[in-house]
């Protein structure tokens, strides 16, 4: 009878265990929907996020060219109107030139884009280890 018994046992733990593990896997796939389903949620709020930043870049960059008309506007008080628009626009280039400058000399500074420090240190590392081999032998 004792065998019996554990003949019937074996067969409910095995079918246990099968459920078990059929309900661990529902339980992944439905983590993984749900995942998948945040994560399409948080990219469509990054991309609504992304393309209202871009609008709002449109925005000031329209306000800054309205600071400099207002400039202008302000000089056209003292100057001839075509004098304070030259004067702004002649502005505006110095302006751009200098930064155009800056920004060639940030360039080459960091050009070419090789790491050749980490270049100088490999080969040193090198040269050490094929050193430390010739002695050893």
């Amino acid at each position: 009878m004792p065998t019996h018994a554990a003949e019937t046992e074996q067969p409910g733990v095995g079918a246990a265990a099968k459920q078990v593990a059929e309900h661990a896997s529902a339980l992944a796939k439905l983590e993984l929907e749900l995942a998948g389903l945040e994560l399409k949620q948080k990219a469509g709020a990054v991309g609504a996020g992304a393309g209202i930043g871009v609008g709002a870049a449109v925005v000031a960059l329209y306000a800054v060219g309205f600071l400099f008309a207002t400039v202008a506007a302000a000089l056209a008080i003292v100057l001839d109107t075509w004098l304070a628009l030259l004067l702004v626009t002649l502005g505006l280039f110095a302006i751009a030139a200098v930064l155009a400058l800056v920004a060639v000399r940030l360039m080459k500074r960091g050009t070419p884009p090789v790491p050749e420090l980490a270049i100088q240190e490999a080969k040193l590392t090198s040269e050490a280890l094929k050193s430390d081999g010739n002695h050893h032998h």
